[in-house]
């Protein structure tokens, strides 16, 4: 917040004061304390505030916190918005195994509201009560308002002389006017009506994620009405979703969409967290994204969104952060948990004062407590029954699978999720590391769990930059990472295959640049990733020069092409399919502006648009085959007496692949994919047969020869794909007889057909 909004939060909570009675307490004249309202017992469950009918048909909301350790709760109800806003509070006295709960009647949807909680002032045990600080329910429906960070919000005093923080001084003053409220919400209605509803239910192997954000997506699309840009309402409108389905996605993977709020640093700068990996309210969607407004109406926004893309037969995907919140480290703000119990819903160091991080972010959330563990859960299941999501992306999922301290794949969370009626129904995908002593876990995960995998993503940009020391690398990563995945009962589908990710360089930017632009962010261009494992084609960033710029689309065909023709889950990134670019930003965190957004016009654009054609394609080509959708591993042995296989692999000569031929560091490989008895069979039982595939992948820099393998593999080959052409509006159609060599110009996949 600016220092005049802080100056008129600050006045009109004085106007606001000044209007109560006052009383002399030790001499002087001070206000009077807010008005205190009544409460009926209400029950312990559900948590949060639930508006219903009480005794006697009275209407009103139900409010119930758990707030272990604590000597009292007051519930704090706002009569409007802004810091002016005046508060009546309510004492709840109600406590039912650690769950302070109360009934007030009256107390109708839309009202704004928090809480105080009273107990001890003891940070080196881990106590940090404050009931100078209002806090946001963990279990709020809804938020009204931004989240400021000036001095008051913090419980500690942070504004010394000559900036001194004393984390252990106890701040006295005021945060109601600084915070967000939490609002009530009517959880009846239509938008709770989900009769005509539909979920795709889109099988894992079938899937094609879209990963996205609400804001950047629909900002600049010049179908999307202006006043619906940035918002869910945006991203149901009709613009939006035909450009998904055009394209041939399956599902959406949406940014955190969960409350959150920006940094501190970042204000200083006059700069806003834009991706949302800083949660605070995770049953409330974030109200900046909503057109409709942030009194409750984000909620039936979100839902109506939701019933769009499944119409559409598009899948919702949550990435979601509960490793972590923002309330960061010993020296964060006090917005929630910390204020209703330090100790019970933080891991802490044998220091109490002190947090342990395996995040990243200043503090880790203890999920091995029940009561934090029932938080995300509830969390969970209320996304999915009653805001209609399918899925989620579990941010740095190593955190939340540590028991005490190490990584635990019997970990309390784990197992809940694995037994839960709602949630081992949906799919969950798991980026599988944090930032702790051996939180590197990609490819041990429980069989119910997909994952993030980032040994493709390295692999596939070294191939295509020439820097694998051999091909064995490439190899498992374009079958499906059996080495990874190939136990348990896990399927290929195990491995979500990206290329890139929000987190990096764009597709575009990976071929532009080799070193990180991230000078706006104002960290001195030291945040972000080193290793980018990218190649700039001879020229670091945007250029004229036509040699180069034929040679990064190109480079862009490849990188597409092979995650469109790999075993797995393909993962794109927004704006990926039309040349996107972050101008060589390999961390736009805090970027809320042109160089995040999508670029609409690149669609229209000759230079571009051939690419979005080709992806397009390509996902038509992979839903119209099962055998680049492939549900089990390929076996590798032969099927049939002519020695046919599910899977060969073949050098520039046409020979099949020998061991000494595996560990050289070649820059072609030839992937035979048979189409001749699939794994498994269809929805009425008979077996699923499917046309035959050669894909040859060439990252040298001249062209070469390559000898097409003759029977048992096929008698001819039709070139579907050639990744050299800049046309990709049709295929090329050019067939070869078997046994002929055939050309593969420098740095090309060619996709043929066997017959």
């Amino acid at each position: 917040m600016s220092s005049a909004a802080e100056q008129e939060a600050v006045a009109g909570k004085r106007a606001a004061d000044e209007a109560r009675p006052s009383v002399v307490v030790n001499g002087a004249r001070r206000a009077a304390p807010p008005p205190t309202v009544p409460a009926w017992p209400g029950t312990p469950v559900p948590l949060g505030a639930r508006f219903r009918t009480g005794p006697g048909q009275v209407a009103g909301t139900n409010f119930a916190l758990w707030a272990g350790g604590a000597e009292a709760v007051e519930l704090c109800l706002f009569d409007g918005p802004g810091p002016g806003a005046r508060e009546s509070r309510v004492r709840l006295t109600e406590l039912t195994h650690e769950i302070w709960h109360g009934f007030v009647p009256g107390v109708l949807p839309g009202q704004r509201y928090g809480y105080r909680v009273h107990g001890r002032w003891d940070p080196w045990t881990g106590a940090r009560w404050n009931p100078a600080k209002l806090l946001l329910d963990p279990y709020a429906r809804a938020v009204d308002g931004d989240f400021a960070l000036p001095p008051q919000v913090y419980g500690h005093v942070r504004d010394w002389p000559e900036q001194r923080v004393a984390d252990t001084v106890r701040d006295e003053r005021d945060s109601a006017p600084f915070v967000p409220k939490g609002v009530v919400v009517h959880d009846g209605g239509p938008d709770d009506e989900w009769t005509y509803d539909r979920r795709p239910k889109t099988p894992w192997a079938d899937s094609v994620i879209y990963e996205l954000h609400v804001r950047g997506f629909t900002k600049r699309h010049p179908g999307i009405p202006e006043e619906l840009r940035g918002t869910y309402a945006g991203l149901a409108h009709p613009a939006a979703v035909e450009h998904l389905t055009r394209l041939g996605v399956t599902a959406v993977e949406l940014l955190p969409v969960h409350q959150f709020a920006h940094e501190s640093h970042l204000l200083e700068r006059g700069l806003r967290n834009y991706w949302g990996y800083n949660s605070v309210g995770y049953f409330a969607p974030h109200a900046a994204y909503a057109a409709s407004g942030t009194t409750g109406e984000q909620v039936g926004e979100f839902r109506r969104m939701v019933r769009a893309l499944h119409a559409a037969g598009i899948e919702v995907i949550l990435d979601v952060v509960y490793n972590h919140t923002a309330e960061a480290g010993e020296l964060g703000p006090t917005l929630s948990l910390k204020g209703i119990d330090n100790r019970g819903y933080y891991r802490l160091q044998s220091d109490a004062r002190r947090y342990a991080d395996y995040t990243g972010c200043g503090n880790t959330l203890h999920v091995v407590q029940p009561h934090v563990l029932r938080l995300i859960t509830d969390s969970l299941r209320y996304w999915v029954t009653e805001m209609g999501v399918d899925g989620f992306r579990f941010d740095l999922a190593a955190a939340l699978a540590r028991s005490m301290h190490d990584v635990d794949m019997l970990s309390p969370f784990l197992a809940v999720i694995a037994q839960d009626p709602v949630l081992r129904r949906v799919k969950l995908i798991a980026e599988p590391w944090d930032v702790g002593s051996g939180g590197y876990q990609v490819g041990a995960f429980p069989p119910l769990w997909t994952e993030w995998n980032d040994r493709y993503r390295g692999a596939v940009r070294d191939f295509w930059r020439h820097a694998l020391p051999d091909v064995r690398e490439m190899g498992y990563r374009l079958s499906g990472s059996s080495d990874l995945y190939a136990w348990g009962g896990r399927r290929p589908y195990a491995s979500v295959n990206f290329v890139t990710a929000h987190d990096g360089f764009t597709l575009r930017d990976l071929v532009s640049y080799e070193r990180k632009r991230n000078e706006a962010n104002g960290e001195g261009n030291r945040d972000g990733s080193d290793d980018n494992r990218s190649w700039n084609c001879g020229t670091e960033g945007e250029t004229d020069d036509a040699a180069v710029g034929a040679l990064r689309r190109r480079q862009l065909r490849n990188l597409m092409t092979t995650l469109l023709l790999s075993t797995g889950v393909p993962m794109l990134v927004a704006g990926d399919e039309m040349g996107r670019t972050q101008r060589g930003s390999n961390n736009a965190y805090c970027q809320d502006n042109e160089i995040s957004w999508v670029d609409w016009s690149l669609l229209e654009d000759p230079e571009w648009r051939p690419l979005f054609e080709l992806t397009s394609r390509l996902l038509a080509l992979r839903h119209r085959h099962p055998v680049l959708r492939r549900r089990a591993f390929f076996s590798g042995r032969p099927h049939s007496a002519d020695g046919l296989r599910d899977l060969a692999w073949f050098t520039a000569r046409g020979t099949e692949m020998t061991e000494r031929d595996w560990y050289s560091p070649a820059a072609t490989l030839g992937m035979y994919l048979s189409g001749r008895d699939i794994p498994g069979r269809d929805e009425r039982g008979e077996a699923i047969c499917d046309d035959s595939f050669l894909a040859v992948l060439h990252a040298g820099a001249a062209p070469a020869e390559f000898v097409l393998p003759g029977p048992p593999w096929a008698e001819r080959y039709e070139v579907l794909v050639d990744t050299g052409r800049e046309d990709q509006a049709s295929e090329p159609g050019t067939a070869h007889p078997a046994g002929a060599p055939v050309t593969v110009p420098a740095r090309t996949v060619l996709l043929l057909r066997a017959g």
